[in-house]
């Protein structure tokens, strides 16, 4: 069954998190979106607990469904089929080798009582009611212990692992390999998520990554940048089968990830937001990593990090079909595509800001003809959406499928900005649509 899927989510529960991101309001997003798995996120939270709980029923193996009483319906007017998979991310700070280490990870466990059971466990170690995302003293390699002791397919997937402060290999506080983060429980680790600074061609560069799995998700906190990163398997639609996907290197079953361009993620540059300075790793190294305006060093982004950690050149790219688009892979492994979410398309199309009322009525209309977010931006032909869309809509569109954009690379927590139109030649060509439609 070919399906799409996004673990990684915080709940209204989470610092900075929207009080809009409850089971209900997830579960008809996740519709619109084209998303038919979510990770719950936050499963360590007592409250949020609680409420799993309490609004979710079995559905597959290991997935869980709302139930219906609690169900709204979506902008098509119809009930969602959203499955969901508990997951939780970790944040631990600890000392390991002399050095401050801040790491985050996500858990997944097929049932209940295995989450209770972490829970039970983690609550000896720190508060697990002070927040979604619990910050807790707590070692990468106990953390794993206690997820694989507690069910034999839990798992634990580094989030975001290029992220400078809070990652595996994060520049500021990680580690330069997976087996000195986890040690023996390395070989236990099967997949990383690459986080939105980066995409699998950037960790294709390190021969060491060449066993693990490189999912993308979109570590949302508001309703609207759900599916932003995403998953795309063809596989069993149950926990096992999601796991063994993961696990089978075969893009047949795992069959591509949906990513950012990896520019517009908030740490591909390197730079210091202080200062507004930013720089492509060449300036860096040529700056000696010292800012211009402050003299103190700057956040060294996901681009340098890569680039200190590889052994191998950039790799040469093949392109497959996905779709409505082309997907890019390198060597038989999962495909990926890059895409802008389509609010921000539209947006920029008819130049008001994403979260105007005119990008919203622009953005049901669409969804209400063609299903979802996802399979508007993925799946159907740009003829298809220009019969319905805006002809500015279509042209955009168009572009980002064929990453004919522009973008200000993010740097030092900055989100990059993305233009698809640059010139005015490119505004003469929307006129020009106009006029065809």
């Amino acid at each position: 069954m070919r399906f799409i899927a996004d673990f990684h989510i915080h709940s209204k529960y989470s610092r900075a998190v929207s009080k809009d991101m409850v089971l209900e309001e997830l579960d008809r997003w996740a519709d619109d979106k084209g998303i038919l798995v979510m990770g719950t996120g936050d499963f360590t939270h007592p409250e949020w607990f609680k409420e799993l709980k309490e609004k979710l029923e079995p559905a597959e193996l290991g997935l869980f469904r709302l139930k219906p009483e609690f169900k709204r319906k979506t902008i098509k007017g119809t009930l969602a089929e959203t499955r969901f998979m508990l997951t939780v991310e970790i944040s631990g700070i600890y000392t390991r080798g002399g050095r401050g280490r801040r790491i985050h990870n996500l858990v997944f466990v097929p049932d209940f009582e295995t989450a209770e059971n972490i829970n039970t466990q983690l609550s000896w170690i720190g508060n697990l009611k002070s927040d979604g995302r619990p910050i807790l003293g707590i070692d990468s390699e106990e953390l794993a212990r206690i997820v694989f002791s507690s069910h034999q397919e839990a798992a634990v997937i580094p989030a975001h692992v290029w992220t400078p402060w809070f990652s595996l290999f994060g520049s500021m506080s990680g580690f330069d390999r997976i087996e000195e983060c986890f040690g023996k429980f390395a070989p236990e680790i099967f997949a990383i998520e690459t986080g939105l600074s980066s995409d699998p061609s950037m960790n294709w560069r390190l021969s060491t990554l060449d066993r693990i799995a490189l999912i993308s998700n979109s570590d949302s906190h508001s309703l609207e940048r759900i599916g932003r990163e995403a998953n795309v398997f063809d596989a069993e639609l149950s926990y096992r089968g999601i796991m063994d996907a993961l696990k089978s290197f075969n893009p047949k079953r795992f069959v591509a990830t949906i990513e950012f361009f990896p520019e517009e993620g908030k740490y591909h540059y390197d730079g210091h937001r202080a200062c507004n300075v930013s720089w492509h790793p060449d300036e860096t190294r040529r700056n000696a990593g010292i800012c211009t305006g402050c003299k103190k060093k700057v956040t060294v982004g996901v681009m340098s990090r890569v680039g200190a950690l590889a052994d191998r050149p950039v790799p040469k790219a093949t392109r497959v079909s996905l779709g409505a688009m082309e997907g890019i892979t390198w060597n038989g492994r999962t495909p990926y595509v890059n895409l802008v979410p389509l609010d921000e398309i539209i947006g920029e199309a008819i130049g008001v800001g994403a979260q105007s009322k005119a990008v919203r009525v622009e953005y049901e209309k669409l969804i209400q003809a063609f299903g979802s977010e996802l399979g508007v931006l993925m799946e159907h032909p740009i003829e298809a959406i220009a019969q319905v869309a805006k002809p500015e809509v279509a042209l955009a569109l168009g572009r980002v499928r064929l990453g004919k954009l522009s973008i200000e690379p993010g740097y030092d927590g900055e989100y990059g900005k993305v233009r698809i139109f640059r010139e005015e030649s490119d505004r003469k060509a929307i006129e020009v649509q106009r006029s065809l439609f």
